[in-house]
């Protein structure tokens, strides 16, 4: 199959030889860009521009880029506050606003699928478990009015969207980053809350993320991104998603302590994802994908899934530098309307405040 189901990362902010025979070769359904690949506007263009060109089909380009210490482009851009800061203090307007610049960033960079909102409802804010400052809220309902309306605005703008991390990552009591976190709850106790935010608003995700947790109530063996049960028995057929299902990144310490490569994306794309994500291992997918068979009946339900999406993506305008200062200035006029921070100045790269998973 290639990797016709798979998105995966590269290594540094321009093609290497070896990368662009690699992905000429395997043709990806897409990409994801971390901190790594961008250094400035015009060379993400240029890279996201190249990314296109190795590829037969129109290629996913994502990022996540959600605010505050999940803003990869914080570096040479405005930085805009996290989703907590825009529910505490922005009007409905302000979020709108938010989520529809975001969109018009993102397609000036040539990316056109956005690993946000995160739907996650925040049970433990000061919990060291990747989610602090993530979420929009701690109920359901406020997670559902203000992650839709980012979300609204941001699609408006010809950007994918994908709500995250299904079922939960909420309840997880450590970072899936480093190790498994385990959520002892029951399906009936999901679906009362942190389900709620998916169903309201599932015929506004282009996408899922599936998380790395493991719900032994739903699943004793597997985490939901590698559950049958949890992606295929609860969000397809339960819930009846139709949208792109993903895995968060396959090289995150709680898949790659218990799971080996090959196996991982097997085991996910049998579970009921459409598309896996490798976002650092690149090197080990020829071997891995050599061997790799997939016994799922759904296999080209998936194909017709991901063209289905593929066929929303629109070609980005072309870049120019004056586009790109406007958008930050108004990203900059609302960051300093919510938290009083100083207007967009661009300035040379500075440390970057968050991992670069």
């Amino acid at each position: 199959m290639k990797a016709s189901r798979l998105i995966v990362g590269l290594s540094g902010p321009t093609l290497t030889p070896e990368e662009s025979a690699l992905f000429r070769d395997l043709q990806p359904a897409g990409y994801i860009l971390f901190s790594r690949n961008l250094e400035s506007a015009s060379q993400i263009r240029e890279l996201t521009d190249s990314l296109a060109a190795l590829s037969l089909d129109r290629p996913f380009i994502s990022i996540d880029q959600e605010g505050g210490r999940v803003w990869r482009t914080r570096e040479f851009s405005a930085a805009p506050p996290d989703a907590a800061t825009f529910t505490a203090k922005a009007t409905p307007n302000q979020i709108a606003r938010f989520g529809a610049l975001t969109g018009q960033l993102l397609e000036l960079l040539g990316i056109n699928l956005n690993f946000a909102p995160v739907l996650d409802l925040d049970h433990f804010p000061e919990q060291n478990n990747g989610l602090r400052g993530r979420c929009w809220g701690r109920d359901s309902q406020t997670v559902i009015t203000n992650a839709g309306i980012f979300n609204r605005w941001m699609r408006k703008q010809q950007i994918l969207s994908c709500g995250k991390h299904f079922p939960t990552n909420g309840l997880a009591l450590s970072d899936p980053h480093h190790a498994l976190p385990i959520a002892e709850i029951s399906r009936e106790d999901l679906l009362k809350e942190d389900l709620l935010p998916y169903t309201a608003l599932m015929p506004e995700l282009d996408a899922i993320m599936a998380c790395h947790l493991n719900f032994p109530k739903l699943d004793p063996d597997m985490p939901a991104s590698l559950s049958k049960k949890i992606l295929t028995g609860l969000l397809r057929d339960q819930l009846g998603y139709q949208g792109l299902i993903l895995t968060d990144d396959l090289d995150m310490g709680a898949i790659v302590q218990n799971y080996g490569r090959g196996n991982d994306i097997k085991l996910a794309l049998e579970a009921g994802a459409d598309l896996a994500l490798v976002c650092h291992d690149i090197t080990s997918l020829p071997t891995a994908l050599e061997s790799l068979t997939i016994e799922n009946a759904d296999h080209h339900d998936s194909l017709i899934r991901i063209e289905k999406q593929r066929n929303k993506l629109k070609r980005s305008p072309d870049f120019t530098p004056a586009r790109w200062d406007e958008i930050n200035e108004q990203l900059s006029e609302l960051t300093k309307e919510i938290s009083g921070q100083s207007r967009f100045e661009p300035e040379g790269p500075t440390q970057s405040p968050v991992e670069d998973y």
